[in-house]
């Protein structure tokens, strides 16, 4: 029988959880490269819990070079059947504001330099992502966010940048007001299409530091201000994080997204086709519709 496993993507600021029973530092080998960094196992209110740092402890990695399918196909080895996202992000919202939280449902994906794909050449595969995030892992996110006293905001659209550099007030102007974000960051992409090709539930929570640029009493982004408002959010983050395991419970409750059945009909390539080498990269992935 399947158990709930939960999994934290831990970005900018967080890089652990309080809390773990039985904590441990574990280095999981993936064929896709060496994921972020090892993973931190253990056990919260009886629920296994995997906890990996997205930029590595020390910040090492930036928002291009993070091994995102790598740390994806390192959780599915690991059985997590949940991942929920924790990011820094700006905020094209007045009413979300610096150190409010965001429960994102929607992406706009402006990367252009990461592999976004577990399936290619020998092996080609369409999931949908229309609806990107679960809505049971993100209703139990915006539960435990209440319960900690966070102001938070349930559904928002996401813009993902490249990075590293922050936007120029022209994008910032566009993105907010022509394209109707909510909130930007630089890491939720190709994250989020790699957990839905995994069959892993994921739920985005964007932590609110700044305004971005577009706002006129706010002006340029100020990376101080920025790291002050993150230590805050990093705090409320781990004691909402913290709630989520009594939340879900040890057994998975049926996906209502169908997240966990998002290959079923996907694989486009014949059988004979198939190259053999990436088949044997994609054991953990797709294993179950192989």
């Amino acid at each position: 029988m399947r158990r709930t496993k939960i999994g934290i993507i831990g970005g900018s600021g967080l890089y652990d959880i309080d809390g773990l029973q039985n904590p441990t530092w574990q280095r999981v080998e993936s064929p896709w490269g060496a994921p972020s960094d090892e993973m931190l196992t253990g056990t919260l209110d009886g629920v296994e819990m995997v906890f990996i740092p997205r930029h590595g402890r020390g910040h090492v990695h930036s928002p291009s070079s993070v091994p995102y399918r790598a740390n994806i196909d390192a959780l599915k080895r690991l059985d997590v059947t949940d991942v929920i996202s924790v990011s820094a992000c700006g905020s094209f919202n007045e009413d979300m504001a610096p150190g409010h939280f965001v429960i994102v449902d929607q992406f706009i994906d402006r990367t252009t330099t990461r592999e976004s794909s577990f399936f290619g050449t020998g092996c080609v595969a369409h999931v949908s992502i229309a609806n990107p995030t679960c809505s049971r892992l993100s209703q139990a996110c915006q539960e435990a966010a209440n319960i900690q006293g966070i102001t938070t905001h349930y559904g928002g659209t996401y813009l993902a940048m490249e990075g590293p550099q922050f936007s120029t007030l022209a994008e910032s102007r566009m993105y907010r007001g022509v394209w109707g974000c909510d909130v930007i960051g630089m890491t939720n992409m190709p994250e989020a299409k790699l957990a839905r090709e995994a069959e892993i539930c994921y739920c985005s929570i964007a932590m609110i530091t700044d305004y971005d640029s577009w706002h006129p009493d706010h002006g340029e982004v100020d990376i101080t201000q920025i790291i002050e408002t993150l230590t805050k959010n990093s705090t409320q983050a781990k004691g909402m994080l913290a709630r989520i395991p009594a939340l879900l419970g040890s057994q998975p409750a049926n996906c209502p997204n169908g997240c966990d059945k998002s290959l079923e009909h996907a694989i486009m390539t014949a059988p004979e086709k198939r190259d053999q080498a990436l088949l044997a990269k994609l054991d953990a992935i797709a294993g179950r519709v192989l």
